[in-house]
């Protein structure tokens, strides 16, 4: 008979509701009935070890946690900036978060520890303060030029963020059965003054990702750690009053970064003249159409009449892009057989956060297991984000 793992029924049931996991997938995750489960949960029979070590995975906990006597301190949640009627986390979401969370946690006290100097940035605004001023210190920090881009314009975001101090992680899934929900969470960020994180969902494609990447630096400028859904420009539609002030101050300072008044007010005025020049300009910033046109209305560039027609001449050429796109996608999946997993892996840890990990390890003073384990890679694979780091 297989040996019993002796937890703490307590502990289990923390362990499955914090993920949002039902009984019944529970259960199923190790082959058992409902009924059969709650005995665990209840305290009056136990798993096997190899039960309890599913159990443990399947929640994204520690397989040591279920033996202690009663439940740990878990990690603060994040600030719901999401609209008033958001649907509630999933597991993915929550999943995804707890993920940043211990990797934050981590490096911040690592930070502290060894006595790196805190970031001046992080909180240096609030509110009450002006989203242009707040907007042009972020592109001061972190030396971005909106009207002269070296790289794709996300890219180069994520690459200067990243040289000033501030973790950026991206991706849409954990694994196969655990997709990301772009409905449900766009993003967060961490405002910490030693190691401030910011996630992304990459569900999205690249202009409304840069979006929320910029609408997430905002937080770290302001200091407001939080969960944030439909980052969008353009609220014209929508009841402003769902919406946080934080979120609407955030996304004003996105659109001042991305779009910073003097560059588009000195654009061209036949701009505006096609579809295909305002697609064509928007791309250069690495934005969507329908968020430079909100910023022409808003600066006055373009009339509310104009607005309207241009957004549905934008909505239109949209839905032929994402057609395009997604043949595009189809042909490159036939020829290279999906995107490369270290890669995608690389971008859900922080390419900067890898790289002190691995660089903790390779001078001997974090021990393997941990390293591993922050990672989420096998030590022998590490030669695999070295190639790409470099």
């Amino acid at each position: 008979m297989a040996d019993k793992a002796f937890i703490t029924s307590e502990i289990l049931k923390w362990a499955r509701m914090s993920a949002k996991i039902s009984v019944e997938n529970a259960a199923k995750k190790v082959s058992v009935s409902p009924d059969r489960y709650l005995t665990w949960e209840d305290g009056i029979d136990f798993p096997t070890i190899r039960q309890a070590k599913i159990l443990a995975k399947s929640f994204r906990r520690p397989f040591s946690l279920f033996f202690l006597p009663e439940i740990p301190k878990d990690f603060h949640p994040l600030q719901d900036y999401r609209r008033d009627d958001s649907q509630e986390l999933d597991t993915a979401s929550l999943f995804i978060i707890r993920d940043v969370q211990e990797k934050q946690n981590w490096i911040s006290e690592l930070f502290e520890e060894i006595g790196e100097s805190t970031l001046p940035f992080v909180g240096k605004y609030s509110i009450k303060d002006n989203p242009e001023v707040v907007a042009k210190d972020i592109l001061d920090t972190l030396k971005i030029n909106p009207s002269d881009y070296r790289k794709t314009p996300i890219t180069e975001w994520i690459d200067k963020a990243e040289s000033a101090g501030i973790f950026i992680s991206r991706a849409s899934f954990l694994h196969s059965r655990l997709v990301l929900d772009r409905d449900l969470i766009q993003g967060f960020a961490i405002a910490d003054k030693y190691a401030p994180f910011v996630f992304v969902n990459s569900k999205n494609w690249n202009a409304p990702q840069l979006f929320t990447l910029v609408h997430e630096l905002a937080h770290i400028w302001i200091a407001k750690s939080g969960i944030s859904n439909e980052v969008d420009i353009d609220f014209n539609d929508k009841a402003k009053s769902k919406f946080h002030p934080v979120e609407l101050f955030c996304n004003q300072i996105a659109a001042n970064a991305l779009m910073p008044r003097e560059l588009i007010t000195q654009l061209c005025k036949d701009t505006f003249d096609s579809n295909n020049k305002i697609f064509k300009q928007a791309k250069e910033l690495g934005i969507s159409s329908f968020a430079f046109l909100v910023r022409a209305l808003n600066l006055n560039l373009i009339s509310q009449s104009d607005y309207k027609i241009l957004k549905q001449d934008a909505q239109d050429e949209f839905e032929k892009f994402l057609e395009r796109e997604k043949i595009k996608k189809e042909k490159q999946r036939e020829r290279k057989g999906g995107p490369d997993a270290y890669l995608l892996r690389l971008n859900k840890n922080s390419k900067l956060f890898t790289r002190i990990v691995m660089d903790s390890f390779n001078n001997g003073s974090l021990s393997p297991s941990i390293a591993s384990n922050l990672l989420n890679t096998q030590i022998n694979k590490f030669q695999k984000f070295e190639k790409l780091l470099a």
